[in-house]
């Protein structure tokens, strides 16, 4: 159907309008880019560049980490993995177990022919002294363990406690081969006798502990002795050897308070630094029994703890006894 000429006229008109307005509508776009650089300025002017320095101190302020998952959609990148029950089925049907038999029960491997190895046995003569008692390198220790004599000791024993027992002697025996024995405690047992030998033949004994016990006379000492402490016993003075220790040139510590001696054991080594004797029955002494009389320029700087309180002795009746002393000894001087 043709169109009439008024019609015609009209469609020409809106097509010549369309046309107008579309040329119009990007100069003013354009325009508006360009328009105010001004304000797309003023974005930058509260930034500091002079001070920006982004470092791992400040890196958590300059940027939000907390949404920086959220910023990003990484669903594309990775593979979707369906969550289900069952794992997915091998193509290889032989891979799958067989769920319909057993297990075999394992057999048990007949023994070997080759020997095994065994640890070392503990020699039997050294059970008594590690299973009584607590064996700790060198050191055993037997405290409180009602024996009653002296446990077969390791080789190596360098330091034996065993205080607080029952044990009523020492024999020459218990500590033969001992060559490395330092210390001996036995306090409080009910020793009553020791063997001659029982401690001399042990070339690095140093200290010899011995109090509250029983005995009525002390053994030889070794001549490494360092300390002998024989305290609350019942040692008169005939129950030490004649000059007992004048040759224990190591001798620094020799105590032997509450006892029964009589007199002071002279002469003394020139080592000795402590002499206790307090609680005896000490009547009197020897001029010289500290101090060498014929030389008057000796000083024993060592000795310097001598007590004698608790006897029977008036110590100012023996004023030429003390000149070589760096003090005198603790006592009634009346």
């Amino acid at each position: 159907m043709a169109l009439s000429e008024p019609m015609r006229t009209l469609a020409w008109l809106g097509i010549a309008s369309l046309c107008l307005g579309a040329a119009w509508a990007v100069p003013a776009k354009e325009k508006r880019k360009a328009g105010n650089p001004k304000a797309d300025l003023a974005l930058y002017e509260n930034l500091d560049l002079d001070n920006y320095d982004l470092t791992l101190d400040n890196y958590g302020e300059i940027l939000d980490l907390n949404n920086y998952e959220e910023l990003y959609d990484y669903g594309d990148l990775a593979p979707k993995v369906e969550v289900g029950t069952l794992a997915p089925r091998p193509k290889d049907p032989m891979a799958l177990p067989n769920l319909g038999t057993t297990a075999e029960t394992p057999k048990l491997q007949p023994p070997t022919t080759a020997s095994p190895v065994r640890p070392a046995p503990i020699p039997v003569q050294f059970l008594p002294s590690c299973l009584l008692c607590l064996c700790i390198s060198t050191s055993v220790y037997c405290d409180n363990t009602d024996l009653e004599h002296i446990p077969p000791l390791p080789p190596e024993t360098t330091y034996l406690y065993a205080r607080f027992n029952r044990i009523g002697a020492i024999r020459a025996s218990d500590f033969t081969g001992l060559k490395k024995l330092k210390r001996i405690d036995l306090t409080s047992n009910f020793i009553s006798w020791a063997d001659a030998d029982a401690f001399r033949l042990l070339p690095s004994l140093q200290e010899l502990i011995l109090p509250e016990n029983r005995l009525t006379a002390l053994p030889e000492l070794p001549r490494s002795i360092v300390r002998l402490d024989a305290r609350l016993n019942r040692i008169p003075s005939t129950g030490l050897r004649p000059e007992a220790f004048r040759d224990l040139k190591q001798l620094q510590f020799l105590h032997l308070s509450d006892n029964q001696l009589d007199y002071i054991p002279a002469p003394l080594p020139e080592s000795l630094r402590s002499l206790h004797l307090q609680n005896n029955n000490i009547q009197t002494m020897h001029e010289d029994t500290f101090c060498n009389t014929q030389d008057h320029s000796q000083i024993r700087r060592a000795l310097e703890d001598i007590r004698l309180d608790g006897n029977p002795i008036n110590l100012s009746l023996f004023p030429d006894a003390y000149f070589c002393l760096p003090r005198l000894p603790t006592g009634h001087f009346f």
